[in-house]
């Protein structure tokens, strides 16, 4: 099977050098995640803060990122600025890598933590949640051992 890789790699660019990269499958989180952290989690944080607008809620994604992930600094014109290492759709060299359902789920925690640590409930979005993710992570665990994989 590798040697049939390898031809259709020739003849896909042929005379061209390529770079192939292999990395395990993963389910990245899903749009009800997503609606769930803007619409749900921070919105409440926001009142808190007195943060208003689409504006400050990305202001506010930015911090959560960096709260979580870590900051890198970096220099304009010798102003010392920072920016989350990553953030939920893009990796630490700023390409396009959405989180997997757990790991969001993680995040998603996190910025519901930080809201109770500072007096602020965040609710469940959904009251099946954890029967959800149970079912995801014993998906994951079956796709890690190969009896799901292609």
């Amino acid at each position: 099977m590798i040697g049939r890789i390898g031809e259709f790699l020739k003849s896909a660019l042929p005379g061209k050098r390529v770079r192939v990269s292999v990395e395990a499958e993963k389910r990245p989180r899903s749009w009800d995640q997503n609606a769930a952290l803007f619409a749900v989690c921070y919105p409440p944080l926001m009142d808190h803060m007195g943060l208003r607008g689409d504006r400050e809620k990305e202001e506010l994604h930015e911090l959560m990122c960096g709260l979580y992930f870590g900051w890198d600094s970096y220099e304009i014109l010798g102003v010392r600025k920072r920016r989350p290492r990553r953030t939920t759709t893009k990796n630490a060299e700023g390409k396009r890598d959405v989180m997997g359902i757990l790991a969001f789920n993680e995040f998603f925690e996190f910025v519901r933590q930080k809201g109770a640590e500072s007096g602020v409930y965040i609710p469940d979005p959904d009251p099946n949640w954890k029967e959800k993710l149970e079912r995801e992570r014993r998906k994951q665990q079956f796709t890690d051992q190969g009896r799901f994989a292609a």
